[in-house]
This record gives structure tokens, C-alpha cells and sequence, in this order.
């Protein structure tokens, strides 16, 4: 096993036990269904992935690495929860997803290990989840090339994400399951905005990702209130 102390062990529970729903379209993880080609063509528009080498980390069970793989990138996505790779990795064998592997490996270890080896890294919708996301965010910097875009997000914490994102998606619209979201753990883009600095990346675009209930759709915005995505970049050298 793995030794990682920037991983919470309730949430890596917590998402093994759900697993074998990752591909399931109607189920916990339907609202990242709906939202990856959103994300996928977002990431896809700055920073075009046809033949570069990308990292997702935290990929779950494999909705966007495997995306971004059949957009022509060459593809690893890593997590700490085994049983997620398991069923990505199931996934990409009976989908026949080229160029997109996986392993189980802490992001500060890769960046160890592999430092500015990847044209562009994605970590979406797992800061909110670690202890320590400062902590992610350097790996992130580290394992991008000079000149490569690191792409995040997240959920705000405010009044109003707190509304929308835990009581009305957990609870009242059922998208996530109960309990997916701690709101003491949700970053303000402002966080999220010195973390980024702090590890040497600059700031290049951000959205925000609505939802529309009476259309059940979501739509990229200007409104970075509740769930929001953001660009950045390592400097050249």
C-alpha cells in the first residue's frame, strides 16, 4: 500500500465503495457525464490535445483521461483509489481506448519521480477533497513541461455554493450522492488563485460550470459562484 499523507482515507472509502458506478450513466457520478464534454472541449480549445502527453490526477474511474484520449493525447491518469483504477482500467480495455493508461501513485510521488514530463496536466474536481491542496497544486506545477497548462476545478465556498452544491445537488436535486462535499474543504477561486502562484503557475482563463434545473442542463458561464474551471500555465524558460 501506498503511503500517503496527503489523502483522506474516509474519502478514498468513500469513493471505492462507489465505484462500480463510475460508467453507470443514471447514476452518483452522472452529473460528471454530463459536464466532460463541456470540460473536455473547454481544456481542448486552449490547449489543443491531439499528440500531447497528459496527466489527470485524481481521474476516478477514467471520464476524462479516457476522453482525452480518444481527442488523440496520450494519456495516465493516477488516483489513491484502487478500486476506481480498477474500473477504469476495466473500462479502457472493453472500450478499446487507445493511449490511456493508469496506476495508483500519490501526485507529490510522480512529481518526484517524473518532474516536467507532461505537455499538460487536468485535476478536476478533487482539490475539495485532500487535505492539503496547496500540497497538489505545487506536484501539478512540477510535473508540467515549461510552457505546459495546468487546468483545475473546483467548487467556490460561499453562501450560495453551499445552497447549490451540497444542499441542492446532494440533497434536494439527488446529482451527487449525500455527503460527497465538505464545505469547510471548498476553495474560493482567490485559494485556489495564491496556490497556483505560490507554485509558480500564472493564470490564464477561468469559467464557471451552471446548472439549470428546470432544463436539467449544464452550461459553461462567466459565474465562477458556485462550480468553477481554471487555466494556467508554467512559464517558459
Amino acid at each position: 500500500m501506498i503511503a500517503a499523507t496527503n489523502a483522506d482515507e474516509a474519502e478514498l472509502a468513500k469513493f471505492s465503495s462507489l465505484a462500480h458506478r463510475w460508467w453507470d450513466l443514471t447514476g452518483e457520478f452522472a452529473s460528471l457525464h454530463e459536464i466532460n464534454p463541456l470540460r473536455l472541449e473547454w481544456i481542448d480549445g486552449i490547449r489543443p490535445l491531439a499528440g500531447l502527453r497528459v496527466l489527470d490526477v485524481g481521474c476516478g474511474g477514467g471520464i476524462l483521461a479516457d476522453a482525452m484520449a480518444r481527442k488523440g493525447a496520450d494519456v495516465l491518469g493516477i488516483d489513491l483509489a484502487e478500486e476506481s483504477l480498477k474500473v477504469a482500467q476495466l473500462h479502457a480495455l472493453e472500450a478499446q481506448t487507445p493511449r490511456v493508461s493508469y496506476r495508483h501513485v500519490a501526485t507529490e510521488a510522480l512529481a518526484a519521480e517524473q518532474p516536467g514530463q507532461y505537455d499538460a496536466v487536468t485535476c478536476m474536481e478533487m482539490l475539495e477533497h485532500v487535505p492539503d491542496p496547496a500540497s497538489i497544486v505545487r506536484a501539478c506545477a512540477a510535473l508540467v513541461k515549461p510552457g505546459g497548462w495546468v487546468f483545475f476545478s473546483t467548487i467556490n465556498r460561499n453562501p450560495k455554493s453551499f445552497l447549490y452544491a451540497i444542499v441542492g445537488a446532494e440533497y434536494l436535486l439527488k446529482l451527487v450522492a449525500r455527503g460527497t462535499h465538505d464545505y469547510a474543504r471548498l476553495l474560493r477561486p482567490s485559494e485556489l488563485g495564491r496556490f497556483c502562484r505560490d507554485a509558480g503557475l500564472q493564470l490564464q482563463q477561468s469559467r464557471g460550470l451552471e446548472y439549470n434545473p428546470l432544463t436539467r442542463r449544464y452550461c459553461l458561464s462567466a459565474d465562477t459562484s458556485v462550480n468553477y474551471m481554471i487555466a494556467t500555465r508554467r512559464p517558459p524558460e
